[in-house]
């Protein structure tokens, strides 16, 4: 599960790092808060987010994975029963997020944390900070979500989106 906003080496090197360890098992990767967009903490849509990640897969020859949108449904207790409903039978979770880790581990499941590359440099609001500023972001993102962002307009919408005052924190709501 992840936001994605955008979509990030950091990511990358975290999706392979799973193939790695599982070969030919498929990865399903969960956009998170898929409903929200245009707002400077959640600036794409969940189609661009699929697109963006779609690229950055079919680019680096990686696979199997299967990616899908998924809203809030902000009701911790049954966000587990709810995202069994929506995906395909899976048998352990990778994350980083301490509640996401307590609600799986809750529900029986065996849960990772992948490691995490650079996490200064690849942070959500450190890269959108960038956009924002159209400075020092396309190295941050591999080559075929930078063309995507530019062919989007990423830097103009993350400059208008900009907050005047500090940004929101980054804290993950399932």
């Amino acid at each position: 599960m992840g936001r994605f906003q955008p979509f990030h080496l950091g990511h990358l090197a975290v999706v392979r790092e799973i193939l790695g360890e599982r070969p030919g098992v498929p990865l399903i990767l969960g956009i998170g808060t898929a409903e929200e967009s245009f707002t400077w903490r959640n600036p794409f849509t969940a189609g661009e987010r699929f697109e963006m990640i779609d690229r950055a897969l079919h680019e680096s020859a990686l696979g199997p994975t299967l990616v899908v949108p998924l809203g809030d449904i902000r009701r911790h207790a049954q966000w587990v029963a709810y995202l069994k409903s929506m995906l395909p039978q899976f048998d352990r979770v990778y994350t980083n997020n301490p509640l996401t880790r307590l609600l799986f581990e809750r529900a029986g499941y065996p849960v990772e944390s992948p490691r995490l590359v650079q996490r200064s440099r690849f942070e959500g609001v450190h890269l959108r900070a960038c956009l924002a500023a159209d400075r020092g972001w396309r190295p941050l993102v591999p080559p075929a979500v930078a063309e995507y962002l530019g062919e989007i307009g990423a830097p103009a919408r993350l400059a208008m989106l900009r907050p005047q005052r500090s940004a929101p924190s980054e804290e993950h709501t399932p």
